[in-house]
């Protein structure tokens, strides 16, 4: 299964912001990566730079490599309305995002890894694909076996966000993807429509 495996505070450094969640590491160098820092002379970048640099943004974001968002991006140009909402709207459905934004992981990796290690269930049967597309009103929880994992509580109870498109039940540790979410409802920092101009280039 392909995965981005390299550093992330770097790759947050890069960006400057902290796109991979918290990290003390970037918090104390909150500049671009590089033998000289804030020092180096950066000059204006091209439209294309600016484009390609927010297709990353979003790639490291959502945990997606080149092969797999290229798809994404083909399926919502075919769909019908504004092709970049669209394109994040596939990205907030795959089933490592919602348990993610569930708090049933403290990061999209961690929740990646609890899918494909079989610990969620989504409808009440095992999905152990991270890229799964759930549906709306799909029901998302934690297997019966694995609601005593450790790691599966701390990252519940450390978790203190909410979202309109997603309901909780702490009690049966599982949730519902009420609805696929509007672009304002989304939080990522990223401007699709640059994605858009990039690949329809």
């Amino acid at each position: 299964m392909a995965r981005y495996r390299g550093p992330k505070t770097k790759i947050a450094r890069k960006f400057g912001e902290p796109i991979f969640g918290d990290d003390k590491s970037f918090e104390k160098r909150n500049y671009p990566p590089g033998q000289h820092g804030n020092n180096r002379r950066r000059g204006k970048k091209s439209e294309y730079a600016v484009q390609l640099m927010e297709k990353q943004k979003a790639k490291y974001t959502y945990g997606i490599l080149e092969r797999q968002f290229r798809n994404l991006f083909e399926k919502a140009s075919k769909s019908q309305g504004i092709t970049g909402e669209k394109l994040l709207q596939l990205c907030e459905s795959r089933l490592d995002n919602v348990v993610f934004r569930m708090g049933i992981a403290p990061s999209r990796r961690a929740a990646r890894q609890l899918v494909s290690h079989k610990h969620i269930v989504v409808n009440g049967e095992i999905v152990n694909i991270p890229s799964y597309q759930l549906r709306a009103n799909d029901v998302v929880g934690v297997r019966e076996k694995s609601k005593s994992l450790l790691a599966i509580q701390n990252s519940l109870s450390n978790n203190s966000a909410t979202y309109e498109w997603i309901t909780w039940n702490s009690e049966k540790l599982e949730g519902t993807y009420v609805n696929i979410p509007e672009r304002l409802q989304i939080p990522e920092n990223i401007n699709e429509q640059y994605i858009v101009e990039l690949y329809s280039k």
